[in-house]
């Protein structure tokens, strides 16, 4: 026998019932977005590979391990499957000069790859929801980001996500931290694992990330950032929290918190929380100034963030009020010779004034097509038979919530019907 075949590892199916909570998920976060003024844009899912090693870093588990690339040899290019939005927003930017009339506030969503271990909470194929803010060097839009994920929460129904912060500072504060970091490390070599021992000259703030308890000794001793920072970082981090705190959103510093790309400076963030394990972020984002030159555009100042979409949807199936009934509003049952065909103008007439309809198809008797109506959720049942057919009637039987089976003509049903639901409802 054949064997069957099943989606790649990683990359996952997404059923009818668990789409009804995608979304309803999908429809907040997009209303939300809108609300505080973010246009949608969308980008391709295939790049050229140099846009990653570029913006991303050479360095980072990304560029290294983790990207679906492949050289296209008809077009002779090396492409790769997008890990991440930014890169390609500021690309989109550049090429078609969408700041050359002033800042943008701009959001998209999507999949995105990665070559990675699947587990829960971390697969090949997963989806963000990104927003992006062009031209704005100040803290203000910085903390906007931030509090913008601090209202969207309690929208999803979701507690307990909270709040890391974390500034960075400069290019040049992180080179003159990196030499010393780096003198730390060289110092403990022998406590590192391969992999820290690896980072430690490529892209030592990885190191600090470390899960190996040996290698966070060696990194709680290291040389932190922070004492690095020059006058205007700590002045930008000033008014990035004085925002925070005048909105009310809570958050703790964390010295350690770095995100796990080069393109960043300033501000940097994680929303987290304790609920899904060890993947326990769900949003992360930050400030990359200097993004716009390292991919051959004009200095402009950037700063957004991404939120995985599978976290989030799974911390929202933890509250079973926030999953929505994917139910019809009526399920239309015929029996009978020349039923189908009025069953069906009924149908499409309910259709065309704005209710959802299932319309009963595969025959059957008429116990059979109740069993139907009632598995699938619908409000109200629509009984064409042979009598109504000859006095010109409907039956309205409701599904829901109790009431007497009630006929009204046929003539009438579009013009009644949302009275009629609006009672079965109630």
């Amino acid at each position: 026998m054949s064997k069957s075949l099943q989606a790649i590892r990683g990359m996952n199916d997404v059923l009818p019932d668990d789409m009804a909570l995608w979304r309803s998920f999908s429809a907040i976060v997009e209303a939300w977005l809108e609300r505080w003024g973010y246009r949608a844009i969308r980008m391709p899912l295939v790049e050229n590979t140099a846009l990653f090693r570029r913006a991303i870093g050479e360095a980072t588990d990304i560029v290294e391990k983790e990207m679906y690339s492949w050289r296209d040899e008809l077009n002779a290019e090396e492409l790769t499957l997008r890990p991440e939005g930014t890169a390609s927003c500021v690309r989109a930017a550049i090429e078609h000069s969408l700041v050359y009339d002033g800042p943008k506030r701009l959001w998209y969503g999507g999949p995105m790859y990665r070559h990675e271990r699947p587990q829960k909470g971390r697969y090949r194929e997963f989806y963000q929801y990104g927003a992006e803010a062009f031209g704005f060097p100040g803290p203000d839009v910085d903390a906007e980001l931030i509090v913008m994920c601090a209202r969207l929460w309690p929208e999803l129904g979701l507690k307990g996500i909270r709040l890391e912060l974390n500034n960075i500072g400069s290019a040049e504060e992180r080179a003159r931290h990196r030499a010393d970091l780096v003198k730390h490390l060289e110092a403990h070599e022998g406590k590192l694992d391969a992999d820290a021992k690896r980072r430690m000259h490529a892209n030592p703030l990885r190191v600090l990330d470390s899960k190996n308890p040996l290698v966070q000794e060696v990194a709680a001793q290291a040389p932190l950032l922070a004492g690095y920072l020059g006058e205007a970082s700590l002045a930008h981090f000033e008014g990035v929290k004085k925002l925070l705190a005048a909105s009310g959103v809570e958050f703790t510093i964390n010295p350690r918190l770095v995100r796990g790309l080069d393109y960043y400076n300033l501000t940097v963030f994680e929303w987290v929380t304790d609920a899904l394990g060890a993947q326990g972020t769900v949003c992360g984002g930050g400030r990359y100034d200097g993004l716009f030159e390292q991919l051959g555009g004009k200095a402009v100042p950037g700063v957004g963030f991404a939120m995985g979409c599978e976290r989030l949807v799974a911390l929202m199936k933890e509250n079973p009020d926030r999953i929505p009934a994917a139910r019809p509003d009526a399920y239309v049952l015929h029996q009978g010779e020349g039923t189908l065909e009025v069953a069906f103008t009924i149908a499409d007439a309910l259709r065309r004034a704005g209710h959802a309809v299932v319309m009963h198809a595969g025959g059957g008797s008429f116990k059979s097509q109740m069993k139907k109506a009632d598995a699938s959720g619908a409000w109200l049942a629509l009984i064409v038979g042979e009598d109504e057919l000859r006095a010109g009637d409907v039956s309205v039987k409701a599904l829901r919530g109790g009431g007497d089976q009630q006929r009204i003509g046929r003539v009438r049903v579009a013009g009644e019907f949302a009275a009629i639901l609006e009672k079965a409802k109630a």
